[in-house]
Formats: C-alpha cells, structure tokens, sequence
C-alpha cells in the first residue's frame, strides 16, 4: 500500500492597514499578470506570527507597523498541489502614510478605498483579499494574546 503524502500547507501572514478610510495594499506582477494584495507573505523559520507579518511589512511598504488584533485565519486551496494556511492581522493609522516597498517584487504600494478595490477584485491577488477585508469592517478580530510561541525556540 502505498504512503499517502502529507498535507503540508504553506503558512502566510497578510495585513490589512487602514487610514482614513484607506486601505494599503501592494502591486506586483505574478506570472505577468498586475495583482493587488495587502503587504503579505511565508511565514519563516524560527520566526512568530507577529514577527513575520512586521517584517513582510517592512518588506513590502518600508512602514515599521506592528498588527494590533488578528481579523481571521483561513485555508485556502489555490490548485490541488498548492494549499495555504493564511493569518490575516489588521492595524489602523490616524493617518495616511507614504509607503515605499523595499521588496524588489513589490511594484508599488497604493492608498485605496473599499470601493476602489472592489473595482479591481479581478486583479486581486485571491478571493482572500477582499474577503478578509469585508470580516475587519464587520469588526472580526482575535485578541493577539491567543497566538502562543513561546514555545518556538525549543528544538534544538
């Protein structure tokens, strides 16, 4: 008989920022194809939840932010192959910020309203985006508290 393959998804964080009834979301080119996301991306060794959604952050609109609630965790199947286990967090400035990616794949970062990224939901990067930004204004949230890793430098 033979094994049967584990199911190993691939674990990423995403962050919906909002101002002033904006939403920060990045531009970038998958496959030659213009998509939108929020600043997102692998979760990676040694690394917490928190941790990695600051650095993609970083990464991706050169904005040192820190989430301060979790909105949602969703598993999403992009094909039979390739399946993910997404934590989305959220933040929310006073204020609009000028973002500027330092991630090289990262074409821009763009203030958007609701409606502006309805308007583009063809070009999201998946039916994620939109999504989770519907469960943050409904006012979905997890208290931070409730993701653990304190454990995560046990192995040796």
């Amino acid at each position: 008989m033979a094994e049967k393959l584990r199911y190993r998804p691939n674990v990423t964080v995403a962050c919906i920022i909002e101002a002033e009834q904006r939403f920060l979301m990045v531009e970038e080119l998958i496959n030659g194809e213009q998509k939108f996301n929020q600043p997102a991306g692998h979760l990676e060794a040694n690394e917490s939840l928190i941790t990695a959604c600051e650095r993609e952050i970083l990464e991706e609109t050169g904005l040192n932010l820190s989430p301060a609630a979790l909105v949602r965790i969703d598993q999403f199947s992009a094909s039979a192959e390739l399946a993910f286990l997404r934590f989305t967090f959220c933040c929310s400035l006073e204020h609009v910020m000028a973002a500027s990616p330092l991630d090289q794949d990262i074409l821009a970062a763009h203030w958007f309203t609701f409606e502006e990224i309805l308007a583009r939901k063809s070009a999201l990067r998946s039916p994620l985006v939109l999504d989770t930004i519907e469960a943050y204004l409904r006012g979905e949230r997890i208290p931070l508290k409730s993701l653990n890793s304190a454990f995560l430098t046990l192995a040796p």
